[in-house]
């Protein structure tokens, strides 16, 4: 027969496929939070275009179009995490499908299944490369202060 019948060994297919999962949470929460820094670039990315629209002709707001320039860096890295970690979910789901499978019938994947994971967990630090990228432009961006002159009551 093509598919096992031994309770045993569903049983330990299944939870040979289920650690995987806990891989795949940690790119669910991954994706969560890439997806709402997408959000804060493209609101930034908003309001910027619309200060820029309502300016007169003679302020050409340079600081403006620099800023844009690197909120579009930003959301360009952010999409391609996001698509890394998509990526990712997909080989991780396969991984799981592919070890069930190998498991409970008669067809050897195991080697499949190993090539799958790897190529997730490289999908994974790829998108990690990429977000620790996208922060540190985004840090970058930031004055902490420096164009603050302090008042003389200050110390």
């Amino acid at each position: 027969m093509f598919f096992a019948t031994d309770l045993d060994t569903v049983t330990h297919g299944i939870q040979l496929a289920v650690a995987p999962v806990f891989l795949l949470t940690a790119v669910a929460g991954m994706i969560g939070s890439v997806a709402g820094r997408l959000a804060r670039i493209i609101d930034r990315a908003r309001v910027l275009e619309d200060r820029i629209d309502a300016a007169p002709a003679s302020d050409p707001m340079l600081y403006a179009f620099k800023e844009l320039k690197q909120l579009r860096q930003r959301g360009a890295l952010v999409n391609f995490c996001i698509a890394l970690l998509t990526f990712c979910a997909i080989m991780i789901g396969l991984t799981i499908v592919t070890l069930f499978l190998s498991e409970t019938t008669q067809v050897e994947m195991f080697r499949l299944a190993t090539v799958l994971f790897l190529a997730g967990v490289s999908f994974f630090l790829l998108a990690l490369l990429c977000f620790l990228a996208e922060t540190l432009i985004a840090t970058r961006m930031l004055k902490f202060g420096r164009n603050i002159r302090p008042s003389n009551n200050q110390t």
